[in-house]
């Protein structure tokens, strides 16, 4: 049993879709490691449910029906089910319950601040962040106020993380800020622009113990390695990952090949 991770999807508006259908996947994974995936999830900004946007939804879902597992989604910035209060919930085993957008395929919204045991993974789910375009957004209608965690929202996972602590996997749309800084911010017309979301991540950070970061967000196909902490952080976009346990360590399969952790 293994995960399939992907970045932002953005309904497939850039024709992200073509990364990640079935005859693209077993391309690039062959037919064994394809056959063992489990659950695809999408590292926010997934574009789901746009306004005036059915017919691509359409679209997209017939595509990813060709394949047979579900798709579950981190909530990133400025998502349609940001502005929604009646999405139904849907129990799939893995813990918490999760927005249900689509039947088939299965395609679902994790709920950040919530801890899910997938595939055998340990997983803290988070979510959202600062969107650069949200003077844009605000004029046509699609920017909304729960982009940004409230405070009752950092209250809970401040709470739950005075007893759980220890995580294989912690999922995000944007990156810990100096994380974030690090990889990007030397050289990116963001450096100077303050992400309250990326920050709230950088305090859940030091509270925590954790294998994997991993995220979208920056549109960048990056991943670091601290030696000093054993933690890694992958910020995915055009490139894919498939990750497993193998003898109980953590196994992340690359395109067209793969190494283990």
């Amino acid at each position: 049993m293994s995960i399939l991770f992907s970045g932002d999807l953005h309904a497939s508006a850039g024709g992200e879709i073509h990364l990640i259908t079935k005859k693209t996947l077993i391309k690039r994974y062959g037919h064994r490691i394809y056959g063992g995936i489990t659950h695809h999830i999408i590292l926010g900004d997934a574009g789901f449910m746009w306004p005036h946007n059915k017919e691509r939804d359409l679209h997209n879902y017939k595509v990813l029906s060709r394949r047979p597992f579900p798709i579950l989604c981190v909530i990133g910035n400025h998502e349609p089910i940001l502005g929604m209060s009646d999405v139904p919930e849907a129990d799939i085993g893995i813990g918490e319950t999760v927005y249900q957008i689509n039947a088939k395929p299965f395609v679902a919204y994790l709920k950040r601040g919530k801890v899910y045991s997938i595939d055998g993974f340990r997983v803290l789910v988070l979510g959202g962040a600062l969107s650069v375009d949200k003077d844009y957004q605000q004029s046509k209608n699609t920017w909304w106020e729960q982009e940004y965690w409230t405070e009752k929202e950092k209250q809970d996972i401040f709470k739950l993380l005075d007893n759980e602590k220890s995580f294989d996997l912690v999922l995000s749309h944007t990156g810990p800020q100096h994380i974030n800084k690090l990889l990007f911010m030397a050289k990116n017309s963001y450096k100077n622009i303050a992400d309250e979301v990326a920050e709230l991540n950088d305090d859940i950070h030091g509270r925590i113990q954790f294998h994997e970061w991993w995220c979208g967000h920056w549109h960048r196909d990056r991943y670091f390695y601290n030696t000093e902490t054993n933690c890694g952080y992958q910020y995915l976009y055009r490139a894919t990952k498939i990750v497993d346990k193998v003898d109980d360590r953590l196994a992340i399969y690359n395109e067209f090949g793969n190494t283990e952790r």
